[in-house]
């Protein structure tokens, strides 16, 4: 598809005296795209004009080309997932997701085996006859991704997917969401305070702070590979580091790991050789990668 699935041109919304965006420029296109930055940095601002809930002060923000606060229809073709709590209590997440694929024009017997399916996807395929109010936070979370899936949408937008959950919580529905993109084919913009969430999920990143745009790319340029490699040894690293010097490597220690930076490949052979001669054991060899916290390092100097 080489038209964008998203796109935002001078993108500007004011509350009031309170700028939340300013003057962006960004574009999504297949796959899954993460968009990230602290809160209050106008991640949620920008999702709410993409959905048309809201109207930009200048600027346009358009979905496959329409701008979807003046044609409703457009909207047909998202998904969202709020970051807030905002469940019905009283139903069951069977009873939910068959009224929300009938909302979107769904037939109701059609809608109640895509409710199924749906939650069969997120993992409560056994709980899904319980009512919401009986749910974990985790599970509420899978409800509200799956109701963003049910009517099969073109893009889907995820607000903080991961908020309130536990690390094990968190890791599980990264791989939810990264299975949704590969298996169902459906794109995916992921919003997240969270390095890690967008780093481990994500092909493309956009950054967001203070209401502006700094960087945006493919994930893969800013986590490439460095020169820079660490070194893991049981022990005896003094001896490591003499060892490497000794032949013409310069070597320190960072969080108990000995790490050189190399010219050339041959120098590998020479790491090998430096452990022999201390007599260390290698726990593990690994180059450095960028981090994508290295983006905000640079954005403030």
């Amino acid at each position: 598809m080489n038209q964008p699935l998203l796109e935002a041109h001078n993108l500007t919304k004011h509350y009031g005296q309170t700028i939340a965006l300013h003057d962006v420029d960004m574009h999504v296109r297949e796959g899954i795209t993460g968009l990230l930055g602290p809160n209050g940095a106008g991640k949620s601002t920008a999702m709410k004009l993409f959905l048309g809930l809201l109207q930009p002060t200048a600027g346009s923000a358009t979905v496959l080309g329409e701008k979807p606060y003046e044609n409703i229809t457009i909207r047909m073709r998202l998904g969202y997932m709020p970051e807030h709590d905002c469940l019905p209590d009283f139903m069951t997440a069977s009873e939910f997701l068959s009224h929300m694929a009938q909302v979107s024009g769904i037939p109701a017997k059609h809608a109640r085996t895509r409710a199924a399916d749906m939650l069969r996807h997120v993992g409560l395929d056994e709980e899904r006859y319980r009512h919401i109010k009986e749910y974990s936070t985790g599970m509420k979370q899978r409800v509200k991704l799956a109701q963003a899936l049910v009517h099969d949408p073109v893009l889907v937008l995820l607000d903080e997917p991961t908020a309130g959950l536990d690390p094990g919580g968190r890791e599980e529905m990264l791989q939810l969401v990264r299975r949704t993109g590969q298996e169902f084919g459906i794109n995916i913009m992921l919003s997240s305070h969270l390095m890690g969430d967008v780093e481990s999920t994500c092909d493309r990143i956009i950054v967001i702070e203070g209401g502006a745009i700094i960087e945006q790319g493919d994930v893969s340029e800013f986590t490439q590979e460095t020169e820079t490699f660490y070194i893991d040894v049981d022990d005896r690293r003094a001896e490591v580091i003499a060892a490497l010097e000794a032949r013409g490597i310069k070597a320190r220690i960072s969080g108990g790991a000995v790490v050189v930076r190399l010219h050339r490949d041959e120098q590998l052979d020479d790491i090998r050789d430096a452990l022999v001669a201390a007599e260390a054991r290698l726990r593990r060899l690994a180059p450095s990668r960028g981090e994508l916290s290295d983006i905000f390092r640079r954005s403030t100097g």
